[in-house]
């Protein structure tokens, strides 16, 4: 059987989201943030004070990835760590004013991106393409 990387969802899909990377990473740096610290934030804005273990979890992503990444928000002064009163081996991850007063851009920033890539699909189309991915991600099996 040929392999054609045309026909290929793996591989379609790896383009396209390179090509969202780069629209993104052109939209977000003005902010100061990159794509490598916007899946956090994403997380953060929606529920602050998780746990690293939960922003893992939430976010796919190795441990040491996600620990490195954490690293560069605090020096950027994005995030505060601060010890889980209920369990003191772990740290729970808070937004700083900073990173908070940069929700509204970054999100618009997204939308415009997702806007631009998608230009050339109609409404249905575009909702139709989520719900497929949706669909796909959510019969992915762990690990």
């Amino acid at each position: 059987m040929e392999f054609l990387k045309d026909g290929s969802a793996g591989y379609l899909i790896n383009h396209l989201a390179r090509v969202f990377a780069r629209g993104l990473t052109t939209r977000i740096k003005p902010l100061g943030l990159t794509t490598g610290t916007f899946p956090a934030l994403l997380e953060l804005w929606e529920t602050d004070g998780l746990t690293q273990k939960d922003l893992v979890t939430r976010l796919d992503i190795e441990q040491a990835t996600m620990a490195n990444t954490l690293s560069r928000m605090e020096r950027d002064g994005m995030i505060l760590r601060r010890r889980d009163p209920a369990d003191g081996r772990s740290q729970r991850v808070f937004l700083t004013e900073r990173a908070r007063a940069l929700r509204e851009p970054a999100i618009a920033a997204a939308q415009a991106e997702n806007e631009a890539a998608l230009a050339g699909l109609t409404l249905e189309e575009r909702d139709q393409l989520v719900a497929l991915m949706r669909k796909a991600l959510a019969g992915e099996t762990p690990g």
